[in-house]
């Protein structure tokens, strides 16, 4: 019998028709996919390890996930027999062999998403499965300067969903950075790690404060508050995708 090894797959998708990454009984997910498609392809029960379990709607251009297998295929090649099975909004970028006992959770990263705003008098239709639509003017600005006040290690309980199960709310973030792209704002946050819809209560927070009803030193005492009632709203997740993974 041929020894077992550990594959790592880099995973871009759109997430529109998906319940999200983690496996769920109420419909299709990313992972249930390719526990689907692995298991079929090498004849042996395959559940993958993700790193991210991004939301339903949520998109990625490189998620990670891990699998253990016997089969004799090489690591880099499973990309492409993978992509030839998966559903066409799934597809993975790279695979290749790591270490038996690497676990894409339990490894020092920096994750990066993005958040994506489409201002305008009227909607964009091919814009509208990856931006969160408004009408509404923003200053550009004042985001940024409440954004400053989020950057570094806090507690983030204030900008986390109730019910999260995470031992601790306290993160670090690296930058937060508004890039305008013409009728498009774009959100880039990168930190250690994030809580259970953090980046979008973060992106509909600054939302507030762009279209005035928050002051940008809201924000600190938003932190200070460690209360999800004291944040804006949850943006949508049509505009949020995860741009990448850097292990450290």
């Amino acid at each position: 019998m041929a020894e077992q090894k550990r594959v790592c797959l880099t995973v871009a998708y759109d997430g529109t028709n998906y319940h999200g990454w983690q496996v769920q009984n109420n419909g299709i997910t990313i992972e249930s996919e390719l526990n689907r498609c692995l298991t079929e392809l090498l004849g042996e029960p395959i559940q993958v390890i993700g790193a991210s379990r991004t939301d339903s709607g949520v998109h990625a251009l490189g998620n990670i996930a891990v699998f253990d297998t016997t089969s004799p295929m090489p690591a880099e090649k499973f990309s492409y027999v993978l992509n030839q099975r998966l559903p066409e909004d799934i597809r993975i970028q790279r695979s290749e062999e790591v270490a038996g006992d690497w676990h894409p959770r339990r490894h020092a990263s920096r994750k990066t998403y993005e958040y994506r705003i489409y201002r305008g008098e009227f909607p964009m239709p091919v814009r509208r499965l990856y931006t969160y639509f408004t009408y509404r003017p923003l200053d550009v600005d004042k985001m940024r300067e409440a954004a400053a006040y989020l950057e570094g290690e806090h507690d983030f309980k204030s900008f986390c969903q109730v019910g999260s199960q995470a031992e601790s709310t306290v993160r670090t973030i690296y930058s937060l950075q508004m890039e305008e792209q013409g009728p498009e704002l774009v959100i880039r946050v990168c930190g250690s790690g994030f809580l259970y819809n953090m980046v979008r209560i973060i992106a509909g927070t600054l939302m507030e404060v762009g279209q005035g009803k928050l002051r940008p030193e809201d924000v600190e005492k938003i932190l200070q508050a460690a209360d999800r009632s004291a944040a804006g709203p949850t943006a949508p997740a049509c505009g949020l995708t995860l741009i990448k993974y850097e292990f450290l």
